[in-house]
């Protein structure tokens, strides 16, 4: 079930008022968010950035009306400094951004040697999802065989639906929970049906998420290989690119590591951006539900089109700083003529 709440009654506090009173940072609720971006300094600089990552949220998030949910924090040498905490805790309906969490539980199996990347499981016509996202639908000829490595490339670029169906055969959604919980994650949970093979994609809470890409880019969630493959695949250019990365280069949509989820009214994101060098940046878990527009799932819904706009300010505003942590540096892109 859905949990929904006014998204200043959970707090009783706007966001940036927050920001300012936690991180004793002194900017006021109306603070610019425009502002020169920073450079790469000290504490006070980052709680200045924090601050503003906070006050551009709450511009976008308030011009986008509806309910928000979320978690953003910015990397420092001290552990994270959080930039934004509204309704961080509320368990919701993750929709899509639980495909992290899927492939998390489908790796962990591999990273225990017992599962193969090139296990080959099999796409009945009987199993595709039709009329939803991703290209096992669009096939048109069943049966085929691909393999677990194929499967995760669909799940975390293109979203696909069929995709969560065919990790199910390798991962049942009892075997997702309990991986999920054995990692600290009691709240990001698949929801179970009577087929044991396959499920909802479940809740999670803005913490959670936040803190499972955390863990994720730490090292600590996966081994190195399975690490870097989940990075690559959300970071990569055909990955979702509506929302927060949409008004950025190709090279800064390198930088970011994100994945949506949308389903009713609701619009979810979630991911990562890199400083330059690939150092976790800025981790963010933006949840919103209730704004108009529930059949439009383009990049013209408002709440897309907020963290759009956000992604935007946050990568200008966050220029000159560093990340901390492991580096993860991006692949190159070499778009290709055929041949």
């Amino acid at each position: 079930m859905t949990i929904r709440m006014d998204r200043r009654t959970a707090l009783g506090l706007g966001t940036v008022a927050t920001a300012g009173t936690v991180l004793g940072t002194g900017v006021p609720a109306a603070a610019d968010p425009a502002e020169e971006a920073g450079t790469a300094g000290g504490p006070r600089d980052r709680e200045r950035l924090a601050a503003r990552i906070a006050a551009v949220f709450q511009r976008e998030s308030t011009r986008a009306g509806g309910n928000w949910q979320a978690y953003v924090s910015l990397a420092g040498p001290d552990g994270p400094l959080v930039a934004v905490d509204e309704s961080a805790d509320l368990r919701i309906e993750a929709y899509s951004v639980n495909k992290i969490a899927v492939a998390v539980a489908v790796l962990d199996k591999v990273d225990r040697g017992l599962l193969t990347l090139d296990h080959q499981v099999e796409v009945t016509e009987a199993i595709v999802v039709t009329g939803g996202d991703g290209i096992f639908s669009l096939d048109g000829a069943y049966p085929s065989l691909v393999t677990v490595g194929h499967v995760l490339a669909n799940l975390l670029t293109v979203s696909d639906d069929t995709a969560v169906r065919l990790c199910g055969l390798v991962c049942p959604a009892a075997e997702v929970n309990q991986i999920l919980v054995a990692k600290g994650f009691p709240n990001t949970q698949v929801q179970p049906v009577a087929n044991p093979n396959r499920f909802f994609l479940g809740t999670s809470t803005p913490r959670e998420t936040h803190d499972l890409l955390r863990a994720l880019v730490a090292g600590t969630l996966l081994s190195p290989a399975s690490t870097d493959r989940v990075l690559r695949l959300l970071r990569s250019p055909v990955a979702f690119t509506d929302g927060v990365r949409r008004e950025m280069s190709s090279a800064e949509r390198a930088r970011v590591a994100t994945k949506a989820g949308w389903f009713v009214d609701a619009r979810h994101e979630a991911g990562v951006i890199f400083d330059t060098a690939g150092a976790p940046l800025v981790t963010y878990a933006l949840f919103a539900d209730g704004q108009p527009g529930a059949d439009d799932f383009g990049a013209t819904h408002p709440a897309v089109q907020a963290r759009a706009r956000w992604g935007r300010r946050v990568m200008d505003l966050s220029a000159g700083f560093n990340g901390t942590g492991t580096t993860h540096r991006e692949r190159t892109y070499r778009p290709s003529n055929g041949g």
